[in-house]
Formats: structure tokens, sequence, C-alpha cells
């Protein structure tokens, strides 16, 4: 068994976890809830051994760096923070049905990672200027950043669910109802805004500094740049209209929605175009 087989077995596992938490969330039965979070860390521990494993072969190779260097590997990591910090909030808030909107991203990143075309999941050595211990500061911060906005993006989706449970209405609607009420909802979104926002902040400065060192310029109008400060403006407008505005509820559920929608271009949409930070030059 090598770490690449590990990787695919937990794409499924965290499969069957969304699933386990869809049943959670649709037939009420703690069982489930308890069988997908089970699912969920047993995913996250497996993970974690087969990300460790490549980075100890990376040493064995003479290369010698953080699995982060490639599309493969940040999909990987990508899938990881999500459900790293998911179960974090799901044990801070005591709450599983969240899952049922969060999970599911993780095993999409597994399966873009494990299926999609022309992705690299060879092992080689970075260019000089990625080697840099910057390159963990920089790219984790990023990536937890990226998962703090998922959390926020599937509570927006949560919110729009709940917003369908209407008292008296059919019946076959009812497990709406098992959805956190709304204001919950807006805090889970604000929440993970906050975290988002927080290290995307660190992200972008960390890479500031690394790019001054790298190539002698803490800015250089890059495209993942661009989109990076595009993303961040936009999530800084929406905690800025919550505080002085007063946004709450759907509003927020909007802008996480549009937020998210950066977070994927900046990420994915960028790498169709030419700049530094092309995932696909690799």
């Amino acid at each position: 068994m090598t770490h690449t087989t590990i990787l695919s077995w937990v794409t499924f596992i965290y499969f069957a976890a969304f699933i386990f938490y869809l049943f959670r969330t649709v037939f009420g039965k703690e069982f489930w809830g308890r069988l997908a979070t089970i699912t969920a860390w047993t995913g996250l521990a497996a993970q974690t051994v087969a990300m460790l494993w490549r980075w100890k072969i990376s040493y064995d190779m003479g290369m010698g760096h953080i699995p982060l260097s490639n599309l493969y590997e940040s999909m990987v990591f990508f899938a990881w923070a999500i459900v790293f910090l998911y179960l974090f909030l799901e044990w801070r808030a005591g709450n599983r049905v969240i899952g049922t909107f969060v999970i599911p991203f993780a095993f999409l990143a597994m399966a873009y990672a494990s299926i999609a075309p022309g992705i690299n999941d060879r092992i080689e050595p970075l260019i000089p200027a990625l080697q840099s211990n910057w390159l963990t500061t920089h790219v984790v911060t990023c990536f937890l950043g990226y998962a703090g906005f998922t959390m926020a993006f599937g509570s927006g989706l949560m919110y729009f669910v709940r917003s369908l449970a209407v008292p008296g209405s059919n019946p076959a609607n009812g497990w709406t109802a098992r959805l956190p009420l709304p204001d919950s909802l807006d805090m889970l979104i604000y929440q993970g805004t906050v975290l988002g926002f927080i290290f995307l902040t660190m992200g972008i400065i960390t890479g500031s500094v690394w790019a001054h060192y790298a190539w002698g310029s803490y800015w250089s109008w890059d495209p993942k740049e661009t989109w990076s400060l595009i993303t961040w403006i936009i999530y800084a407008t929406m905690l800025h209209a919550r505080f002085v505005r007063g946004w709450r509820g759907k509003p927020m559920a909007i802008m996480a929605v549009i937020g998210f929608a950066c977070v994927l271009f900046t990420y994915l949409g960028v790498n169709y175009l030419p700049g530094l930070h092309s995932y696909l030059k690799a």
C-alpha cells in the first residue's frame, strides 16, 4: 500500500461520511450522526498519515519539501483543511447537520485530485524560488482561509434551504426544520467568514514577504495576487457591512456565495491565466 492508495481510499471515506451526515439530517437519527463523525475523523487521520508519508518520501528522494507544491497536493491539503476545520467547529457547536453541506466539498476536492485529467501526482523538486520556509506558512494560511470560507458558504446554503421550512407545509419538507435556526446559521456564516478572513490576510502578508525575497517585489499584480485582493475586499466589505450596516441573515448568505465563487476563481480559475502562481505550469 502506498500513500496515494490511502488518499484514494480517503476519497471514498469522505463520501461515506457525507452520506451518513445526510442520513442524520433527513431521518433525524443520532446514530447516523455519530457514525458520520467517526467516519470523518477516520478519513482525516488516514489523510494525515498519507500526507506525512508523502512528505517523508520527498526527503528520501533528496527533495525534502512539504507536499504543497502542485495542484494535486494543494487539492489534497484543501480537503484536509476543510475536514479539520469542520470537525473543530462541529465539536464547538455540537451540531452535526452542518456536515451535510460542508463535507461534500472535501470529497469533491479529493475526487478532483484523483481523476481530473492533467493533474500531476508525482513528487518533483521545487524550483529555486519555491525553496523557502515561506512556502509552508503562505500556502497553509491561504488554504485554511479557503476552508473557513467553505464553512461560510456551506452555512449560507443551509440558510437558503432552511428558508424553505414553512410551518404546516408539505410534510415531505419537514427535514428542513431540523436545520439550525436562521440566527444560528447567520452566526455560523459570520464565524466561518472571520476565520477565513484572518487566515487569508495572513496568507497575503506572508506571500508578499516571500515574493520580496524571491522576486524582489512585494506585489506584482500577478493574476493570483489580483484575485486574492479582490476576494479579500469582498469579505472585508461583507464584515464591514455586518458591523456598520447591521447586515444579518439573507444578505450575509448571499455574500458568502459570491465570496466563495471568487475563492474558487482565485484558486482554480487563475490557473488558466499566465502568471507566476499557475499550478498548471507544474
